[in-house]
């Protein structure tokens, strides 16, 4: 599979469909240009690519092997995100990527490429090269228990940014169980809430991108609908406290009425003779 072809922006799971645009228009753009000439302006920007100056020009960072699981999946979401935003040749995309290893990682690429011979190494995909640097520095029992996290991974509450994010981080590693396409869409609409899992499954996406996009949609839509109902509970709450509030003051009101007409109506003592008190 190519870099290209796998979703990116974990904080915006959108941006892949904007790139896609983007680049239909591009082309389309470029072909309408180019149909006088022949299109060979349209060939040349194809086989070109991006050059490397444009590559390094984006800052790609650097792996150095040291620091772990989520660093190497930090690098691999990194170079998939500049491999799709400038349409990186599929040639190139190795050679690029591993130009910005460091200290034992680079010691680890240069005798993979004393071993397979420079030209054999760098026509290795970018898959392939993912699998052989999350095997040399991924340890196995650290991705059986990544996997098993990713089995059991659900949405928590209304937080589906944060189950997105943490999925695609554990698909970037957990190769052997996200392989396939329609295997990641299944896998990531299983932890869905019933509720808009019900209604993902029912629309049938065949791509991961569509499957993200449909769930942040659909979860947007249930918290706001909370919220109108909670403020809406507030409201009541409110009006309720008020009249109980009124009631009490109207009944403290009424007792004092009664007492002050009872005070009034009693008589007096009215003879003549002193009021013995025994």
């Amino acid at each position: 599979m190519n870099a290209v072809d796998r979703s990116i922006g974990v904080d915006n799971p959108c941006l892949a469909d904007t790139i896609a645009a983007y680049k239909a228009n591009r082309n389309s753009s470029n072909g309408n240009q180019n149909k006088a000439s022949g299109g060979a302006g349209e060939v040349e920007h194809i086989a070109r690519g991006c050059s490397y100056k444009e590559f390094l020009n984006c800052q790609p960072g650097n792996f150095d092997g040291t620091k772990g699981t989520v660093s190497l999946t930090r690098w691999f979401e990194k170079m998939e995100s500049l491999v799709n935003i400038y349409n990186c040749a599929e040639s190139c995309q190795v050679k690029y990527a591993t130009c910005t290893l460091l200290d034992g990682a680079l010691t680890w690429c240069n005798s993979y490429i004393k071993t397979m011979g420079l030209d054999a190494a760098y026509e290795t995909t970018w898959e392939e090269l993912k699998k052989m640097m999350t095997k040399e520095y991924c340890p196995r029992n650290a991705i059986q228990k990544m996997e098993t996290e990713l089995w059991n991974l659900t949405v928590k509450g209304t937080d589906v940014v944060g189950y997105t994010r943490r999925f695609q981080e554990l698909a970037l590693l957990c190769l052997t169980m996200v392989t396939l396409e329609y295997k990641k869409v299944e896998l990531y609409i299983w932890g869905l809430t019933n509720g808009i899992q019900g209604k993902v499954t029912s629309s049938r996406p065949t791509k991961i991108q569509e499957v993200i996009c449909m769930a942040h949609e659909l979860m947007d839509q249930v918290v706001q609908a909370k919220d109108a109902k909670d403020a809406d509970n507030k409201r009541k709450w409110k009006d309720d406290r008020k009249r109980n509030s009124d009631q009490k003051l109207y009944k403290r009101h009424e007792a004092g009425r009664v007492y002050a007409a009872g005070t009034s109506n009693k008589t007096g003592y009215a003879r003549t003779l002193p009021l013995c008190d025994k």
